[in-house]
């Protein structure tokens, strides 16, 4: 079953791939008025903010880089960045709206994806509450392995709140991780999404050796800033 999920979840994203930045600029669907949309803008603020506390670093691996919504706030601090998703046409989005000879691309499925190189910074933005609970212990101790002593990690992902998805989406907090997501098209496709709560989130990364700091927007975020000691 998980098998089968997390292959609908790449193609989901695949598929996606053109619409994914009407979602975090809540545009169409995801367009809930001027005040939800301001408050949705207001809390990203904070999370950007807290990312440029991290100060300026040399090499940065991203994971699951997407569209570049991220990689581009990267580059404000980080001189080299390493970007890894499993989307081909993501990446080529990322590619083209940056157009930096200072990132780096490369097409892997994180699960099948194995460290070999250590970074200062390891970043990933809504990706960790699509990783299975069984597979998340191995998932963040190849974080780990690929965090320098002294390096950092910080990760940014969703909490549970209806308004965050598309108005065709109905968010239950039922505790099923399998969720339905739709295309703008009515394609529909099984992924896996999880809404994790600080302290459960900072004891994972406590368990794989992260010294961290984890924290919630109002609404719509948990972010982490973490140290490999």
């Amino acid at each position: 079953m998980t098998d089968e999920i997390l292959q609908q979840q790449i193609e989901y994203y695949r598929a996606r791939a053109n619409e994914y930045d009407q979602w975090f600029y809540r545009i169409g669907r995801y367009d809930r008025g001027e005040e939800t949309n301001q408050r949705w803008f207001n809390e990203v603020a904070i999370v950007k903010s807290a990312l440029y506390q991290v100060g300026a670093v040399d090499d940065i691996l991203e994971l699951a880089s997407g569209t570049g919504i991220w990689t581009q706030e990267l580059l404000n601090i980080g001189k080299k960045i390493t970007a890894i998703d499993a989307s081909e046409e993501v990446l080529a989005i990322n590619r083209s709206k940056l157009a930096s000879p200072s990132v780096k691309y490369y097409l892997f499925d994180l699960f099948k994806w194995q460290p070999d190189t250590e970074y200062d910074l390891v970043f990933f933005a809504f990706w960790l509450s699509h990783v299975p609970p069984q597979l998340l212990d191995s998932f963040l101790t190849k974080v780990y392995q690929s965090v320098r002593v002294g390096g950092q990690v910080f990760i940014i992902d969703s909490r549970f709140e209806p308004t965050s998805t598309a108005k065709n989406h109905i968010l239950e907090d039922d505790g099923n991780i399998y969720k339905s997501r739709k295309l703008n098209n009515g394609q529909e496709f099984q992924i896996v999404k999880i809404f994790y709560q600080p302290d459960e989130l900072q004891e994972k990364l406590k368990k794989v050796g992260f010294q961290a700091d984890t924290k919630v927007t109002d609404n719509y975020f948990i972010y982490v800033h973490g140290k490999k000691i």
